[in-house]
């Protein structure tokens, strides 16, 4: 056979044939004097032997152990593996599109953050609609990117405090507040007096177990604020306007002192 015949027999392409020659899985049959390979029968079971396991899901690195000399009475062992793996990736599927359909039947409809997890979609809900502000955009934003990546328990704790920061008595009132001074440092320079009112306002806004512990020493802060050597956070701080940015910094300061 030539490997046109090879692989249509089999249901591949030559390409494929090709590939698989490659990478050694499948032997180079013998040529004949016109320069053409000459396939035979026992190539085109081999080839259908790789095609049943690819089919399987078996990577082509496992249908090599596989096919190697002796590694048949392996075959059992591989394949309750990828069993195993295919019930570990059918669980998944399953808790992915139960997520889907939750996401589909809120009648509240999907944040404008795109799909994010129940318990920050609850906490979007319960907060409500914020004021057409800037700030409130980043802010929401910034919880929708800890929440992907974030532990779960991480997670658990953020939304408890965020939560009980923003649904207390007065806390919307305090958070618009806040939000309308911080928008309007958008132009401003950092030494601006509205600074140190905005960054009141907002420390009035957040529980201070929302502050990280990392760069905090012994005197409550170092010189240069918790960002010097934290790159995450000077990314953080690089994506406001500097008279903002400098408003959470302050926020920071009189955050960490009240819990020092």
């Amino acid at each position: 056979m030539r490997i046109g015949e090879l692989a249509a027999a089999v249901g591949v392409t030559t390409r494929t044939v090709r590939h698989y020659h490659h990478l050694g899985l499948l032997p180079e049959p013998e040529r004949l004097g016109n320069g053409y390979r000459d396939y035979t029968l026992r190539h085109a079971v081999v080839l259908a032997r790789i095609r049943r396991l690819t089919e399987l899901g078996l990577g082509l690195a496992e249908v090599r152990d596989v096919l190697a000399e002796d590694a048949g009475k392996d075959l059992v062992e591989v394949l309750t593996e990828l069993d195993e793996d295919l019930a570990q990736q059918e669980a998944a599927i399953r808790e992915r599109r139960a997520r889907l359909r939750s996401l589909l039947d809120d009648e509240g409809g999907l944040p404008d953050e795109g799909p994010v997890s129940p318990e920050l979609a609850a906490l979007f809900s319960e907060v409500g609609p914020m004021p057409a502000s800037p700030m409130a955009a980043k802010d929401r934003e910034i919880l929708t990117l800890i929440d992907t990546a974030a532990t779960p328990e991480v997670r658990e704790r953020m939304i408890a405090t965020v939560g009980s920061a923003f649904t207390g008595p007065g806390a919307a009132e305090r958070a618009r507040a806040a939000y309308a001074l911080l928008d309007d440092l958008a132009d401003a320079d950092p030494a601006d007096p509205r600074v140190d009112e905005a960054a009141r306002a907002l420390a009035d806004c957040l529980p201070r177990e929302l502050l990280p512990q990392a760069g905090i020493d012994q005197n409550g802060i170092d010189q240069d604020g918790i960002d010097q050597d934290d790159s995450f956070l000077r990314a953080f701080y690089a994506d406001f306007a500097p008279a903002q940015a400098e408003a959470i910094r302050r926020t920071m300061r009189i955050l960490t002192e009240g819990r020092s």
